[in-house]
């Protein structure tokens, strides 16, 4: 009986913690995006941005788990742009290959992807978010709040009701 308690107390805890992890920042005002390097963009500040909706995706072009995102995330800014949406996928390198500029320009440019790259070879804008995944989405609303994060794969479904649900919100 005691070795029951002890695994379901040991497993409520580890699902607190993954909750606390998926729901951080969640009601913040999104910290700013001060990476002097952007690539498909000029520097954006989030106050530019005030009335539409904003993804910051946290990803690398070597993160496999990324790479399965990637479909997702450019489907989203292909049908949601028109409506106010916009894409900011931070680029976080994990090796140092992935620093390279050249390298990630190269990425972009053969798997088609024209949203807004801040490169963030320092993880000031990673450390800002307090972010520790590839990938990671965090949803700002309309009024620069994070609203929603997703770490990882999966939930494609319940990330893009969330999509629908804050462009639908008055701005």
């Amino acid at each position: 009986m005691k070795q029951i308690a002890m695994v379901l107390s040991t497993l409520l805890i580890g699902i607190f913690v993954l909750w606390v992890i998926a729901n951080a920042g969640v009601g913040m005002k999104a910290p700013d995006i001060t990476n002097p390097t952007w690539l498909n963009s000029e520097p954006v500040h989030l106050s530019d941005l005030k009335g539409k909706v904003v993804m910051v995706e946290f990803w690398t072009f070597g993160c496999y788990n990324c790479r399965n995102v990637e479909p997702y995330v450019k489907q989203w800014h292909r049908r949601y742009a028109d409506e106010g949406f916009v894409v900011i996928a931070v680029h976080s390198p994990e090796f140092s290959h992935e620093r390279e500029i050249e390298n990630v320009k190269r990425y972009l440019t053969e798997h088609d992807i024209h949203f807004a790259v801040p490169i963030d070879n320092d993880y000031s804008t990673w450390n800002e978010y307090g972010n520790r995944y590839w990938p990671a989405m965090y949803l700002i609303d309309k009024q620069g709040v994070i609203r929603y994060v997703r770490i990882g794969e999966g939930g494609y479904h319940d990330t893009e009701q969330m999509i629908r649900n804050l462009l639908a919100e008055k701005g």
